[in-house]
């Protein structure tokens, strides 16, 4: 499995990442690496499918279930109310996976590109970083 990134990149993302609403730095570096993220997650999918041979396919399956869709209110004779449930069949979509084959060759090739990517975008997200850290300092207490 390739895994190209640099660790440092992808610590103060997925930092920054988990910080959403930290501070203004943390936010300014989760903006500049974004798309970094987004192909690294990318990656490790199409990795994942390589290693497994097959990769996951999700799809919707509707179906319907006997519930309780309310309640009736009776009143006795003895003046006591009674609250029954009234039931129904209601619709819902379920979503389920499956598995599906790849083509490794179509796949490698996938993976190749993003890796190409992810190393041009580097450069770049690293300048980014260091803007946002002059941009907005830390300050410690």
């Amino acid at each position: 499995m390739i895994r190209i990134f640099s660790p440092a990149i992808l610590g103060l993302g997925a930092l920054a990442f988990l910080a959403a609403c930290g501070t203004p730095q943390e936010r300014c570096i989760g903006r500049s690496t974004k798309e970094i993220r987004v192909l690294n997650g990318l990656l490790e999918e199409v990795n994942s499918n390589l290693a497994r041979g097959y990769a996951w396919e999700s799809y919707e399956v509707e179906r319907s279930r006997y519930t309780v869709c309310g309640y009736d209110e009776h009143v006795t004779k003895d003046g006591k109310k009674i609250r029954r449930p009234y039931h129904c069949w209601q619709d819902y979509t379920e979503t389920l996976q499956r598995r599906v084959p790849i083509d490794p060759a179509s796949e490698t090739r996938k993976r190749d590109g993003l890796v190409a990517k992810i190393k041009s975008l580097e450069p770049q997200a690293r300048a980014n970083i260091a803007a946002c850290k002059v941009t907005y300092p830390e300050t410690e207490s």
